[in-house]
């Protein structure tokens, strides 16, 4: 059917949709998941033709299945909104369509979104309520939860993986704080962490476990937890780690083939937390000289000048006595000190 209109009209219409210009978007998103309801229907009613192996109206002598009508039913997509579809049925209720799942009401990529906004902190309830607006339905808390355990399943899977195809050289730990929900409030949580280099230089996590870092029992259990995923203890060459003394000796005992560096990060801030405000600028230059030297004798070269000024200057007064064991610190943490080559000394994300 062909539909005219006139050019009156259209100026009327013109004039309507400079007034409320919103409408016409609205009649438009309407339109569109209207259209996307239907297409979804058609296609489900082409999936259940190949089902039966016939299209409708067809008949075949011998077979009992046949057409039982359809049910409606909602489906959330992605920068769509709630579509309507029609899900076709078949007489023996063997049917069971592909392109909308039964137990879904809405696609993945929407149930990935919720996970990341529940991560960065939204909660159950707040992303509820802002639900219909972002995507044209509302979400109670429980399918935010339930969306949200799904991902818990995926991250414990990966934190649980097999480790023995991962070739680690070089290991950095620590621990850091994560807010975590517990009993209804939100607590910071102590948590370990291990990163692992390996053998063709990419950086990739290997364990994160709830812990103290103070603690050497709870770096036992997780450099235990991380060789019974198989990781290869006698090919890791070296820790990088902070100042605990209870760590350096865990680590040496389940990996007794590694060297010990000190963190740089660590050590650069104890020792500048260590020097007055108006000489920070030039211990910071020479510290990093002695860090990233372009070989070992360089970095000795370095160590002993700087030590060599500070002993004979009237600054070695104005700080606790130590700090020439700070110095020596630096130097120990130095790469070119534990004779590293210089393709180690950065790696790469994975």
């Amino acid at each position: 059917m062909k539909m005219e209109i006139t050019v009156t009209e259209a100026l009327e219409l013109i004039n309507e949709i400079r007034k409320q210009p919103n409408d016409l978007f609205e009649m438009i998103r309407a339109d569109v998941k209207e259209s996307v309801g239907h297409y979804l229907s058609e296609l489900m009613d082409t999936e259940l033709s190949e089902f039966l192996g016939r299209k409708r109206y067809e008949r075949i002598d011998g077979m009992s299945n046949h057409r039982n009508g359809s049910y409606a039913r909602k489906y959330t997509l992605k920068g769509i909104g709630e579509v309507a579809v029609r899900v076709p049925r078949d007489r023996n209720a063997d049917f069971e369509t592909q392109v909308i799942p039964r137990s879904k009401q809405y696609e993945d990529a929407l149930r990935e979104d919720l996970c990341v906004m529940f991560l960065s902190g939204v909660s159950t309830r707040t992303l509820s309520l802002i639900s219909e607006k972002l995507i044209g339905r509302k979400i109670c808390a429980t399918e935010v939860s339930k969306a949200s355990s799904q991902l818990a399943e995926a991250v414990e899977a990966w934190r649980q993986r097999d480790l023995s195809v991962e070739p680690i050289k070089y290991m950095y730990m620590d621990g850091t704080l994560f807010s975590m929900r517990i009993d209804g409030t939100i607590e910071k949580v102590p948590v370990l962490v291990v990163i692992g280099v390996t053998e063709t230089g990419h950086r990739t996590a290997l364990g994160l476990q709830s812990g103290d870092k103070e603690s050497a029992v709870s770096w036992r259990e997780m450099f235990k937890d991380l060789k019974k995923r198989e990781l290869d203890a006698n090919r890791v060459q070296l820790g990088i780690m902070d100042g605990l003394p209870g760590l350096e000796r865990v680590f040496t005992e389940e990996f007794t083939k590694a060297k010990v560096q000190r963190c740089q990060i660590h050590v650069a801030r104890n020792v500048l937390a260590k020097v007055p405000k108006k000489l920070k600028k030039n211990v910071a230059d020479q510290v990093r000289s002695i860090f990233y030297a372009s070989s070992k004798s360089k970095a000795i070269e370095f160590f002993e000048s700087f030590k060599a000024m500070r002993e004979g200057s009237s600054f070695s007064s104005k700080v606790p006595g130590k700090f020439i064991k700070l110095v020596f610190d630096i130097f120990a943490v130095s790469p070119r000190r534990m004779g590293l080559p210089a393709n180690n000394q950065r790696y790469r994300a994975r």
